[in-house]
């Protein structure tokens, strides 16, 4: 039975059209976020630096530097930097500070501010604009904060469970956000008064590490090798599985694609969620991979564990 399992995976792998990068970016130092603005890209480091791209030059323009740190045994290290985000001018960056705390510093007008410091001792994972003045964050500890930055507070929290925290993802008008952590369970709350609307769960029974939200779509790639796709519209839930844990995932702007990382040669699958039909297997990427972005429905950008982010474009020939 386990051997049918695993060749029909193998066929189904085998349907998908084999696809390479059209180019490569190498970033400082090993790729642990990156966001996509005006067709300028950010990428956050292990190197104490956002580097700046353009896309459309194919060449670094530009990089933001964050203090070194020092570690437990007094030695001065690179910070990690664990997110990135934008909005109009101002760059969102939540970085490894000291003693296992965090920093999160806002660059503007070519000057950076704490606004969150490590001394505070918080075990942030993630961290996101709201709007120009509001920032949401969260621990690993799976709570979650709205800060005002103007006048430095907390003004909202929530205690999403005990489970330990995996992962956020906003909506694209940031109205709700969709919170997933080690139960494999998602729970969706508007970010104004952390009300809770829905919650999706039973496709996946393991931790989920990334989920995504386009439309009426939610995905989540999961450690029990399943990708789960969920409706907000009332439509049937459904799951598609792997012979490998799912690191990462993404959906497309329509959300007709999904996007997910699929074997332990670091390549990544794209799938029609609709007719449940694999198009495209994107080959060569390096080591695991870290985050997936649909730049358009036509333009995926990847990122592993090292230096190298790869573009694929999948308006190939049939």
């Amino acid at each position: 039975m386990l051997r049918i399992i695993f060749f029909t995976l193998f066929c189904i792998v085998l349907s998908a059209k084999e696809v390479t990068p059209s180019f490569s970016l190498k970033a400082s130092g090993a790729i642990t976020d990156f966001i996509v603005e005006n067709n300028i890209l950010y990428i956050g480091t292990t190197t104490s630096s956002i580097d700046i791209f353009s896309l459309e030059k194919k060449e670094k323009i530009s990089s933001i530097k964050i203090p070194k740190i020092k570690d437990f045994l007094g030695d001065i290290i690179d910070a990690k930097i664990f997110s990135v985000d934008k909005i109009n001018n101002d760059i969102l960056i939540l970085s490894q500070g000291e003693s296992g705390g965090r920093n999160i510093f806002i660059y503007k007008n070519d000057k950076l501010k704490n606004i969150i410091n490590a001394k505070d001792r918080l075990f942030i994972a993630q961290a996101k604009f709201l709007d120009d003045n509001h920032i949401i964050y969260a621990l690993l500890s799976n709570q979650i904060f709205i800060y005002d930055i103007k006048n430095s507070k907390i003004i909202n929290e929530l205690q999403v469970s005990q489970s330990s925290f995996s992962h956020f993802v906003l909506s694209d008008d940031k109205k709700t956000i969709l919170v997933t952590d080690e139960s494999g369970v998602i729970n969706q709350y508007d970010t104004k008064s952390f009300k809770k609307l829905k919650t999706f769960k039973g496709q996946n029974v393991d931790r989920v590490f990334q989920v995504d939200i386009k439309k009426d779509t939610i995905l989540a790639s999961g450690q029990d090798r399943r990708v789960a796709i969920y409706f907000t519209n009332g439509k049937a839930s459904f799951y598609k599985s792997f012979n490998f844990l799912v690191y990462a995932g993404a959906l497309s702007p329509s959300s007709n694609l999904a996007c997910v990382s699929n074997d332990e040669n670091n390549n990544a699958l794209v799938f029609d969620i609709n007719k449940n039909e694999d198009k495209y297997l994107l080959r060569q990427n390096k080591a695991i991979l870290t985050k997936i972005l649909f730049l358009d429905e036509d333009t995926v950008a990847i990122s592993s564990d090292d230096e190298n982010i790869n573009f694929y474009n999948l308006k190939i020939k049939e």
